[in-house]
């Protein structure tokens, strides 16, 4: 089975192009964020002619992730258990997280809050959301209350820089979110819990990053990020036998950007 994330930045305006990548590279399963579009706006036409069943969570123009899968989708879940709020004065919880059970693997679309300044009451919610969620991903596969064996998948846009290679210049970043000591120990700290951040076990090597800013030829010049990961819990990170990053896809009209990061597996012993 073939599983990948991709922070699609509105899908309304990328969906044909997404769409026509699902069927030339055959994924099953595809983890979207952004989408930046309501329940009712969503493009579900497009996906389900192409065999695609779609569920979606947005509650305005922005935000929104949703999972699309040709190898169905059971138990939805929107938001997972006890996700934060974040507005003021009437705090909501933000369409950030989406989870179903997708081909016996239980996966998760995660749009991790920017943070937006160290100062900022933005940084906390992120830092409370990636506990928060932590905390949620470790009883899943706990053997008291939840099922080690259980297959799960955390991806997504993490909006975390984990490590300095991570980043074209990380003296660019001096004073911003994303590369600060409490964003990557709350990164980390999935490891904590028994879960695998796979695309670091299959690529290694520096500059192999996921995000280009569209201003001043970031993309050309290499300018990038690393910020979409999948975390696996221990069961599915058994099955993991390859993971990429589709750099070609930023390329061309109207690309997203970000690219998809694809996780392949192999056929469940059970």
């Amino acid at each position: 089975m073939r599983i990948a994330t991709w922070n699609i930045n509105s899908v309304r305006a990328r969906a044909d192009r997404a769409v026509a990548w699902l069927e030339r590279t055959g994924t099953d399963v595809l983890a979207l964020q952004e989408t930046k579009c309501t329940d009712a706006q969503f493009p579900y036409a497009a996906f389900e002619a192409a065999g695609y069943e779609v569920a979606h969570v947005g509650l305005s123009q922005w935000n929104g992730v949703a999972l699309v899968s040709r190898v169905g989708i059971a138990d939805v879940e929107i938001g997972f258990p006890d996700q934060p709020t974040f507005g003021d004065p009437d705090p909501v919880v933000e369409a950030r997280a989406i989870g179903a059970t997708c081909g016996g693997v239980r996966v998760w679309s995660l749009y991790v809050p920017h943070g937006r300044a160290p100062d900022n009451p933005h940084y906390a919610y992120k830092l409370e959301w990636l506990a928060r969620l932590r905390t949620a991903a470790a009883r899943w596969i706990d053997p008291e209350v939840g099922d080690p064996r259980a297959q799960v998948a955390l991806v997504g846009d993490w909006n975390v820089i984990p490590l300095d290679t991570d980043v074209w210049d990380v003296t660019a970043f001096e004073g911003q979110t994303h590369v600060t000591p409490a964003e990557r120990a709350a990164f980390a700290a999935f490891a904590d819990t028994g879960f695998t951040e796979v695309s670091r076990v299959h690529l290694p090597q520096e500059g192999r990053y996921t995000y280009w800013d569209y201003q001043q030829l970031a993309f050309p010049k290499n300018k990038g990020l690393r910020i979409d990961f999948a975390y696996t819990s221990p069961a599915l990170t058994a099955r993991v036998t390859d993971v990429s990053i589709d750099r070609e896809e930023r390329k061309g009209k109207g690309a997203s950007d970000h690219v998809p990061v694809v996780v392949d597996l192999a056929e469940d012993p059970a």
